[in-house]
């Protein structure tokens, strides 16, 4: 039985001999590898945009969802019947003890006007927790506080993308805009946040005081929804339980009816969004695996070529003594570094790609060592399996 370095510098000594049919035969095992890295990569990439989409919602953050309306026994879906009112709000601030603040949230749209230009965007009406249970930070001017929100003051905080299209290159502070032919005046410019996970612009807000937006701009009984944080992330599970149970008594549920709102914390958020990523990164993976399948068989083809072109080889080394294991161990040798160097290959060009596809797309690469390694060795892998049966055929063959 011949010893593993022999087997390597023939192996190595047939490729570079036959360089062109190499690069063919290896062409696909690059292919393969290289899309299974660059859509694992792109999978994760999604994963790590939504995770960080959701951590810019803010710390420890819950939110309270309206609960269904229903319509002549049809459900219009979750979120289509709010019961919620301030009353609800300064509840949960007076008797929960496992929250750091909470929050009204007033939903409107309008065009705003200002400086000579205009700008459709979407109205929120908070109170002064909100800041800081959703991360928001000042780029200039301040925030509004809770004597403006019980004054309804006509007060406004832009967000970038806002201040940009109404008050280019210039200071809005103190400057006046109008909402639905109401004056605000402009206190503060929020920092940029970018692009959620879902791809939404957050910069493209404006915030108010709850009251203000509640009365002059929407109108109606109740207001949209209830945000809160929880004084830790240790807390989160208390914080959401207690919750529950003071809107609950607010709201004169009875035990065993149907809570008429519902409560998310950031994990449950969190955790349903990365279980979708991750499934969507399996099946990108699992559609270029086949790109490596493909590969395989093309590796076969061709040294099943080279098998019948390299019969006097064959029969020559079994003249001088080679066994027939000897020559399978040779071809078998071929196919897997034939594979690994075409493995070697992908991870160079799932490089390049990924940079290219982060530097010319909207897409977030993330490229992991363990996926690369996996390729590779999976490679190999693939080159010793569909190698088998041409290395097989040329151990076989009659000696004469």
């Amino acid at each position: 039985m011949l010893s593993v370095r022999p087997l390597l510098e023939s192996s190595l000594s047939n490729i570079v001999r036959n360089g062109m049919r190499s690069i063919l035969t290896a062409l696909g095992i690059i292919i393969g590898v290289s899309a299974v890295i660059i859509m694992v990569a792109i999978g994760r990439g999604s994963e790590k945009k939504i995770q960080d989409g959701i951590s810019a919602l803010g710390t420890n953050l819950i939110i309270v969802f309206p609960g269904t309306a229903t319509t002549s026994g049809i459900s219009r879906g979750g979120g289509s019947f709010s019961h919620f009112t301030f009353d609800d709000v300064d509840k949960l601030k007076k008797e929960a003890s496992f929250i750091s603040g909470v929050s009204p949230i007033v939903r409107a749209s309008g065009q705003v006007v200002g400086n000579g230009n205009n700008w459709s965007t979407s109205i929120q009406g908070v109170s002064e927790d909100y800041f800081a249970i959703r991360n928001w930070q000042l780029a200039q001017g301040e925030f509004f506080d809770d004597d403006d929100v019980k004054a309804n003051k006509k007060v406004v905080l832009l967000g970038k993308t806002v201040a940009d299209n109404i008050f280019p290159s210039e200071d809005p502070t103190g400057k006046q805009i109008r909402i639905r032919n109401t004056p605000f005046i402009v206190v503060g410019v929020l920092k940029a946040k970018g692009q959620s996970g879902m791809g939404n612009d957050q910069d493209d807000i404006i915030l108010a005081p709850a009251t203000t937006v509640f009365y002059r701009l929407k109108g109606g009984q109740f207001i949209d929804m209830i945000n809160a944080g929880a004084v830790s992330t240790e807390r989160m599970q208390e914080a959401q339980n207690e919750i529950e149970g003071i809107l609950r008594d607010a709201h004169r549920i009875q035990d065993g009816q149907t809570d008429d709102f519902t409560v998310r914390n950031q994990a449950d958020i969190t955790e349903t969004a990365s279980a979708t990523a991750q499934v969507m990164t399996l099946l990108l993976a699992s559609i270029a695996g086949v790109s490596l399948f493909v590969g395989g068989i093309g590796i076969m083809n061709i040294m099943l070529v080279t098998v019948t072109e390299r019969t006097r080889e064959i029969g020559i080394l079994r003249a001088i003594g080679a066994t027939a294991d000897d020559v399978l161990a040779q071809f078998l040798t071929e196919a897997a570094v034939l594979s690994l160097v075409g493995g070697l290959a992908g991870i160079v060009v799932s490089v390049a790609a990924s940079y290219l596809v982060e530097r010319f797309s909207v897409l977030t690469t993330v490229l992991s060592v363990d996926v690369i390694v996996a390729a590779v060795v999976f490679s190999g892998i693939v080159g010793v399996f569909f190698g088998y049966y041409p290395a097989r055929k040329a151990a076989s063959m009659n000696p004469i």
